[in-house]
């Protein structure tokens, strides 16, 4: 459930009262690494908090010496554009996909990364969900994904078929409401827990509750470099 739609639930929903029965709240503790052909424990997954300015410089930091295939995420479909376009002037065999193309274009781009035409895929999660695209050796989270759920789907494009896999992850301050979720998540695929992200509050309460302070949690981190390896 999406947090803001939790929000608003608890605001509707009310404690039972005598002779009648309040609202009941089912949390599944694990959240299933659902992927046909790969393993959450396959994939080294990296955070890398760092601030929105300095992506891209850091982008291309990491691609040099890269091997493909690579799969870079981000969350709109400009940006998408931008980014490819940048990578594209600086030399790399870059191609994108993006809900605002027509389905031919996107046919087109995704089985050219197949065949090995360009090396990197720039996507939103039009390309997150259910492609099996073989041999992926690292995805790059530009931006975090909003849901723990699309954070899995996109890490499992790499990793696949009893293959080692890498994920990288830039996190930024904006995105403390999927830290309660990521932790848990990196404990389940025994991945080190990066202290930074250990000992933040968001880390420790689903976004939106009060802690005993009073505080509702979801704080800002601040611009530092981790890695979480397994």
């Amino acid at each position: 459930m999406p947090p803001a739609i939790e929000r608003m639930a608890r605001s509707f929903l009310r404690p039972g009262q005598e002779g009648h029965r309040g609202h009941r709240k089912i949390q599944i503790q694990r959240v299933k690494f659902s992927e046909s052909h790969c393993n959450s424990e396959d994939i080294e997954q990296n955070l890398e908090f760092i601030g929105e300015a300095k992506k891209k410089k850091r982008l291309e930091e990491m691609l040099v010496g890269a091997e493909p295939p690579i799969i870079v995420f981000v969350n709109q479909k400009k940006a998408v554009d931008v980014l490819s376009k940048s990578l594209d002037n600086n030399g790399y065999r870059v191609c994108s996909i993006h809900g605002g193309k027509s389905q031919e274009q996107r046919e087109w781009a995704m089985n050219s990364f197949k065949e090995g035409r360009y090396d990197i895929l720039v996507a939103t999660d039009v390309a997150g969900r259910g492609l099996d695209i073989e041999g992926v050796q690292r995805v790059i989270n530009f931006d975090m994904p909003k849901t723990i759920e699309d954070y899995t789907h996109r890490i499992g494009r790499t990793g696949r078929a009893g293959l080692k896999g890498l994920a990288i992850s830039f996190v930024t301050p904006e995105d403390s409401e999927i830290f309660y979720d990521l932790t848990n998540f990196l404990k389940s695929s025994n991945q080190v827990i990066p202290p930074e992200l250990a000992s933040h509050p968001a880390s420790k309460f689903k976004p939106g509750t009060v802690n005993e302070h009073g505080q509702v949690m979801g704080r800002k981190l601040v611009d530092q470099v981790v890695f979480a390896k397994k």
